[in-house]
């Protein structure tokens, strides 16, 4: 919590802790004291995305970042790595080999105005029925064999699907995170289908604080804006061995968080 905190990233101990129970995760140790850490997360037997790869400040430029990163990728092998990178981390994982495939951007803020829910024959609530209809769309969207990690965002979060002749076609997630609620995966075959799903959520939220972060593909970033949940950052996408591509229809239009991808 001390080094997240330093950095300025909103986490709170719930977020660690739920990270953490999916993940594995390394620790690099200075007379008893922590002052790194890198976690990364097993989709199947061939993918895994990483984060949370923090040093304090205090000892940066020392190549602990390194060590760590160096022990995560033994660790992760030999499966295909992802990881959202700080402008920072750029240099220490393109040194791994690791190569820019996009940019995602943080939106976050209050919405101006109350969304009304889209219509229930549009979308509605996660039923536990939907769980499978659920991991095969993300799966499309995605490449990667995510069923633990959604497992536990339905449990902990609310979820909606957007339905097309009854049948889910999209779904959206949010949970308490950080300084708020973060809206995250959102997977849907259009745009117009996204936004219904994120109107979802935000007619159930109410007027909270919201994050969500977005691909600059998924052409959602001026909504977003218009709605009030301005762009805060970015972050550039990174990837280590071959990506699966999506496989559609559905694609990925807002991530469950920079770490899990």
């Amino acid at each position: 919590m001390k080094l997240s905190q330093e950095m300025s990233w909103p986490y709170r101990v719930e977020d660690w802790d739920f990270a953490l129970q999916l993940g594995h995760g390394f620790v690099l140790q200075c007379a008893g004291v922590v002052i790194g850490t890198a976690v990364w997360w097993p989709y199947g037997e061939t993918h895994a995305s990483a984060g949370m790869i923090i040093v304090a400040k205090a000892a940066q430029g020392r190549g602990y970042g390194a060590q760590l990163m160096d022990a995560l990728l033994a660790s992760a092998h030999p499966r295909t790595i992802v990881l959202n990178s700080t402008a920072e981390g750029l240099a220490l994982y393109q040194r791994r080999g690791f190569v820019p495939i996009g940019v995602i951007q943080q939106h976050q803020g209050i919405p101006r105005e109350r969304n009304e829910a889209p219509r229930p024959c549009l979308v509605r609530a996660i039923a536990p029925s939907d769980f499978e209809v659920i991991t095969r769309l993300d799966r499309q969207a995605t490449g990667w064999a995510r069923r633990s990690l959604l497992d536990r965002l339905v449990q902990s979060g609310d979820g909606y699907v957007l339905l097309r002749d009854g049948t889910p076609r999209g779904y959206a997630i949010s949970r308490r995170f950080g300084r708020g609620h973060v809206i995250g995966p959102v997977v849907a075959e259009s745009r117009t289908d996204a936004c219904a799903l994120i109107e979802a959520v935000l007619a159930r939220l109410g007027s909270v604080f919201v994050r969500i972060d977005t691909s600059t593909t998924s052409q959602l970033g001026q909504w977003l804006e218009r709605i009030g949940l301005q762009q805060v950052g970015d972050a550039t996408t990174m990837v280590l061995g071959t990506q699966m591509p999506s496989t559609g229809p559905a694609r990925m239009f807002a991530i469950a968080n920079q770490s899990f991808g």
